[in-house]
C-alpha cells in the first residue's frame, strides 16, 4: 500500500509541475494566441492585394483578378501595409513564442522592404521586364484540380484586365535600362505562344458554349494586341535610347540601394562587406584544394608533359575533362535519367526522410521563361497546392549555333551536369522545397528566403561530396571544386559589379581565369548581373551560414551527430532566413 501512495503521489507532483510549467508558459507567452489571430488576417489581407503572388502560392481563391500595376494601387496597398505593421508592432515580442517571434520578425521585414521597393529602389520604373501577364495564365491552364471549361472561364475573366494592364506598365516606365528593355521584348514576346496555340487549343477540345467561346476569343485577341503593343513600345524605347543619351539609366544600382536590398532579401547576419570578404578568401582555399587535385590528376592525363606552375595546370584538366558530355539533343534526357539514381544514393545514405513528396516532372524551360541568363531552373507548387507537380526548367539548346552549344555542353560536362542536378532537384531545390511545403505555418511556408533555398542548394552540393558521391574520384572532386567556386565568384561578381563598378571585360576575365568558366558561362552569369541585383550573392552567402550553423552542431554533438536528424530539423522550419533556423535550432 504505501508503495502504491507513493506512486500516486510522485504521479500528483509530476502533474502539478507539468500543469504549473504549461501555466508559466501560458502566462509568459499570454499574446501568443491573439498573434496566431492575427497572423491569418495578415496572410488574408496579403493575398487580397497580392492575387498574381496568390496564384503562384496555389491559392485560387482571386484566380479572375489581374494586378493592374498602377500608381493608385501601390498608394493603396502602402496604406493597407502601414495598418499592418502599426497592428503589429501592438505586440510585445517576448509575450509570444520565439517560432511566433520569428515570424513577426519575417512579417515586419516583408512590409518594411515593400515600402523600401516602392519609394527608394523604383524599379517598376526603370525595369520594363517586371511587366508580363504570362504566369499567371499558365499556373491556370496547368490546374490539375478544375475542369478545363471552370479553367477558361477564369482566363476569359482574367484576360479582360490585359488591355489596362499593359496600358499601365507603358505609363510606368521612365528611363529603363537597355539590358531590362532587351529581356522584356524577349519574354513578352515568348509569351505570345500561350495566346495564340496554349489557349486557344484548349478551347477548341473544350464544352464550352459558342457564346462563351466567342467572348473569350474576343478577350484573347485584346490580350495578344496588348502585349505586341507593348513589344513595339519596347523596340521604339530602345531604338530612341542608349547608354549616353541619358534616356536609360545603369543597371548597376549602386552600393547604397544595394546593401539596403542585401538587407532586406538576404536577412543575414553578415553584412554585403563581410559576405564579400568571405568569398575572396574561399576563392583562395577553393584554389588551393584544385591546385592539391591537380597534382593528383596530372600523372594520368599527361604524364610525358611537365606540370606547369600555378592554375595554369589546374585549367589544362579542367578544358581536357570538359570534353566529355552529352550530345545537345540529348541534354533533357541526360537530366531525366540521372534523378533516380541521386535519389538512390541519398535513400542509400540515409541523409533525408522521404514522404508525401510532391512529382517531379523535368521539361523545357517556358518561353516566357527564358532568356535572364539561368539554364536550369526549379518551379515548385505553393503550400495552398502542395501536391501540384514540381517543374524543373532545363532550357534547350536548339537556337545555340555549333560553337554555342559545345562551349555550353563543356561548362555542364559529364561531371558538372550531375552537380547540377544536386543543386537543383535531389537533395536541393526540389527536395528542400518539398520539405518546406509540409510546413504548417504559413508564415514560414510563404515567405521564402532565396539565400536559405539558394544556400541550401550550395551545402547540398558539399554535403553528397563530403558523402562520397562520384566514389571521391579525383575527377569529380576536381569538377565539384570548380562547380563550387561558381558561388564563390557569384557573390564576388555581385559586389563588384554593382558595388564597385566592375567592367565587363574585368568580370568575364576573373569569370573565364580565375572560375576556369567556359565563354558562354561567362556570357550567362555577366547576363544574370545586368539583369538582377543581391541574387547571385544569395547562393555563397546562404551557403556560408548552413555550413557554419550545420559544423557548430557537429561540435557541440559529437560523436552522437546525426547528419540525417540535423537536415530534417533544420529543413522542419521551411524557407526561413538561416540566422532564424539557428536561433530555433538552439532553443
Amino acid at each position: 500500500m504505501k508503495g502504491k501512495s507513493l506512486i500516486v503521489a510522485v504521479l500528483f507532483i509530476s502533474s502539478a509541475i507539468v500543469f504549473s510549467g504549461c501555466d508559466r508558459l501560458k502566462n509568459k507567452y499570454n499574446q501568443n494566441e491573439s498573434f496566431e489571430n492575427f497572423k491569418k488576417l495578415f496572410i488574408e489581407s496579403v493575398w487580397k492585394n497580392n492575387p498574381d503572388w496568390a496564384l503562384v502560392m496555389g491559392n485560387h481563391e482571386y484566380d479572375e483578378r489581374l494586378e493592374i500595376p498602377s500608381k493608385e494601387n501601390r498608394i493603396r496597398k502602402t496604406d493597407v501595409y502601414k495598418s499592418l505593421s502599426d497592428s503589429l508592432k501592438k505586440y510585445d515580442w517576448k509575450k509570444i513564442t520565439p517560432e511566433n517571434t520569428v515570424d513577426a520578425r519575417i512579417m515586419m521585414n516583408f512590409l518594411e522592404e515593400y515600402n523600401w521597393k516602392i519609394y527608394e529602389l523604383k524599379s517598376f520604373e526603370w525595369n520594363p521586364a517586371e511587366y508580363n501577364v504570362s504566369e499567371g495564365f499558365d499556373l491556370i491552364l496547368g490546374n490539375r484540380n478544375m475542369s478545363l471549361e471552370k479553367k477558361l472561364v477564369i482566363i476569359s475573366e482574367r484576360l479582360r484586365h490585359v488591355p489596362e494592364y499593359y496600358i499601365v506598365a507603358k505609363a510606368n516606365i521612365r528611363k529603363p535600362t537597355i539590358e531590362h528593355t532587351d529581356l522584356a521584348i524577349l519574354q513578352n514576346s515568348g509569351a505570345l505562344l500561350l495566346f495564340e496555340k496554349n489557349i486557344p487549343d484548349s478551347l477548341e477540345i473544350s464544352d464550352l458554349s459558342d457564346n462563351e467561346k466567342s467572348e473569350l476569343t474576343n478577350h484573347l485577341t485584346q490580350a495578344k494586341s496588348s502585349i505586341l503593343e507593348y513589344i513595339i513600345f519596347l523596340k521604339k524605347i530602345k531604338a530612341s535610347i542608349s547608354k549616353e543619351s541619358g534616356l536609360s539609366r545603369s543597371f548597376r544600382i549602386g552600393k547604397t540601394l544595394y546593401e539596403k536590398k542585401f538587407k532586406f532579401e538576404m536577412q543575414s547576419c553578415f553584412s554585403t562587406d563581410e559576405i564579400y570578404t568571405k568569398a575572396i578568401d574561399h576563392k583562395k582555399e577553393i584554389h588551393s584544394n584544385m591546385l592539391n587535385l591537380a597534382k593528383q590528376l596530372w600523372p594520368k592525363y599527361f604524364s610525358n608533359t611537365v606540370m606547369p606552375e600555378g592554375l595554369e595546370s589546374v585549367k589544362k584538366l579542367i578544358d581536357t575533362l570538359s570534353y566529355s558530355h552529352c550530345v545537345a539533343d540529348s541534354l533533357l534526357s541526360e537530366v531525366k535519367k540521372q534523378i533516380p539514381e541521386l535519389t538512390n544514393f541519398i535513400l542509400q545514405k540515409k541523409l533525408f526522410e522521404l514522404k508525401n513528396f510532391n512529382p517531379l516532372e523535368v521539361r523545357e524551360t517556358p518561353l516566357y521563361m527564358r532568356g535572364s541568363g539561368a539554364g536550369a531552373s526549379i518551379n515548385a507548387p505553393g503550400p495552398y497546392d502542395k501536391n501540384a507537380k514540381t517543374f524543373y526548367n532545363v532550357t534547350p539548346l536548339y537556337d545555340y549555333t555549333d560553337a554555342e552549344a559545345e562551349s555550353y555542353l563543356r561548362e555542364y560536362n559529364y561531371w558538372t551536369l550531375q552537380i547540377l542536378n544536386i543543386h537543383e532537384a535531389i537533395p536541393g531545390h526540389y527536395l528542400q522545397l518539398c520539405y518546406a511545403n509540409q510546413v504548417d505555418d504559413l508564415i514560414k511556408s510563404v515567405f521564402q528566403n532565396n539565400a536559405m533555398i539558394e544556400g541550401w542548394a550550395v551545402y547540398a552540393e558539399k554535403m553528397m561530396m563530403e558523402e562520397g558521391y562520384g566514389n571521391n574520384e579525383p575527377e569529380m572532386l576536381l569538377m565539384y571544386n570548380k562547380w563550387h567556386l561558381r558561388s564563390t565568384l557569384n557573390a564576388i561578381l555581385d559586389y563588384s559589379v554593382h558595388c564597385l563598378n566592375m567592367s565587363e571585360t574585368e568580370a568575364k576575365k576573373m569569370l573565364t581565369e580565375e572560375g576556369f568558366q567556359t565563354n558562354a558561362e561567362a556570357n550567362g552569369k555577366w547576363k544574370r548581373v545586368t539583369l538582377t541585383q543581391v541574387q547571385l550573392s544569395s547562393y555563397f552567402s546562404g551557403y556560408t551560414e548552413i555550413y557554419s550553423l550545420r559544423e557548430e552542431k557537429k561540435k557541440e554533438a559529437g560523436k552522437d551527430f546525426s547528419l540525417y536528424d540535423f537536415h530534417n530539423q533544420f529543413l522542419s522550419y521551411g524557407s526561413i532566413p538561416v540566422k532564424y533556423i539557428w536561433e530555433l535550432m538552439v532553443k
